[in-house]
C-alpha cells in the first residue's frame, strides 16, 4: 500500500496550514479595517487640549459601512471628532489622514467672529455656538474671522487648538471636507493607558 505525499512529507502539511492561517489573518485584518474599525495615532498640536501627539485612537467604521450598505452618505454629528482623508494630501507632503471636530454641516452658514464660531441654519436662523455642547472642549478661543457657506455633501471642521495657526482646518486653508473622505468618528482613545476615554 502506497503512503500518500502528505504523510510522507509532514512539513508540507504544516506549511500549507501556516499559509492558510496567515491568509485568514490578512483577510480578517483587511475586513476589520475596512468595515469595523481602524486605529490612528495623533501627530501635532491641532487638537490640544483634547488630544495630544502620541494618542492612539480607535475610529468606528460601522456607521460608514451601514450608510454605504443602505446606499447613503454617512453624516457625522456636529461636535463629533472625526478622522478623514486629507483632500489636499500629495505623496510625501503633509498628513494623509487628519483628525478634527465637526462644526458645520452641509448647507449651513458658519461665521467666525470675536473668538468663536456661530452657525446659522433653518432651525436656528439667529445662529448658535456649535461648541456649547462639547463639554468644555475646546478650551481656547478661535483666531481669525470669516464667513463661509458649507457646500452640499461637505463639512466644515476645526481643530480644538484654535489660536494662531496651530490647527490647519476649514478656516485657514484646508477648506471644507467632502463627506466621502470621512473615515469615521473617533470612538475611543486607547493610549496612553492612564488617559483611556470614549468620545
Amino acid at each position: 500500500m502506497e503512503i500518500n505525499f502528505i504523510k510522507r512529507h509532514p512539513f508540507v502539511k504544516d506549511a500549507i496550514s501556516i499559509t492558510i492561517f496567515i491568509l485568514f489573518v490578512l483577510i480578517g485584518t483587511l475586513f476589520i479595517n475596512t468595515f469595523i474599525f481602524r486605529s490612528f495615532s495623533v501627530v501635532g498640536p491641532s487638537m490640544e487640549t483634547t488630544l495630544y501627539t502620541g494618542d492612539r485612537l480607535i475610529v468606528n467604521r460601522v456607521p460608514v459601512t451601514v450608510a454605504q450598505l443602505q446606499n447613503k452618505t454617512y453624516m457625522p454629528n456636529r461636535g463629533q471628532i472625526i478622522v478623514f482623508k486629507n483632500p489636499r494630501y500629495t505623496d510625501g507632503i503633509g498628513d494623509e489622514y487628519i483628525v478634527k471636530r465637526v462644526i458645520g454641516l452641509p448647507g449651513e452658514r458658519v461665521v467666525l467672529k470675536d473668538g468663536h464660531y456661530t452657525v446659522y441654519n433653518k432651525q436656528y436662523p439667529n445662529g448658535f455656538n456649535p461648541d456649547d455642547s462639547n463639554h468644555g472642549e475646546p478650551g481656547s478661543p478661535t483666531s481669525g474671522s470669516g464667513d463661509w457657506t458649507v457646500p452640499n455633501e461637505e463639512l466644515f471642521v476645526s481643530g480644538d487648538h484654535r489660536q494662531g495657526t496651530y490647527s490647519f482646518d476649514s478656516r485657514n486653508g484646508l477648506g471644507t471636507i467632502p463627506l466621502y473622505d470621512v473615515v469615521g468618528p473617533v470612538s475611543f482613545r486607547i493610549f496612553p493607558l492612564n488617559k483611556i476615554r470614549s468620545f
